[in-house]
């Protein structure tokens, strides 16, 4: 999906994600997609460019496993100068704390650059689907 390269582009994409992954992962685990891909959509409009249009590309991808439920975040937008990093945060900042959270809440994450931009993901290794619901492949 697409969404508008403002801070309205995140919570579109909450809700979104919120919607379509509330019957194949637990509250807890939703909870935590729906805080990860806040951040990197809310990292993508202050720190990155636009894609044409003024907009940034979301997406993600649940595949069920024998383990469980997998998912990858992926937020797609025009490239920064400097990329992704993490920084220090001071306890008295405003911010800077973005991809800690990002860090302590998935499996792993990571960037990847092409000549139209940059695409940050997030995995979360298996996700227990809660019983009674069967995760959609």
């Amino acid at each position: 999906m697409v969404v508008p390269h403002h801070a309205g582009g995140a919570r579109v994409a909450r809700h979104r994600l919120a919607a379509e992954l509330a019957e194949a992962v637990s509250p807890a685990v939703l909870a935590d997609l729906v805080a990860v891909l806040a951040e990197l959509v809310g990292n993508a409009v202050r720190h990155a460019d636009p894609l044409p249009g003024g907009v940034v590309r979301v997406s993600w991808r649940l595949r069920t496993t024998p383990e469980g439920a997998r998912v990858r975040l992926q937020v797609t937008d025009g490239g920064a100068a400097g990329g992704p990093r993490i920084r220090p945060a001071d306890p008295a900042a405003a911010d800077g704390r973005g991809l800690h959270i990002v860090t302590g809440l998935a499996s792993r994450w990571g960037v990847d650059r092409d000549g139209l931009g940059q695409s940050v993901w997030a995995d979360f290794d298996p996700v227990p689907a809660p019983p009674g619901l069967v995760a959609a492949g």
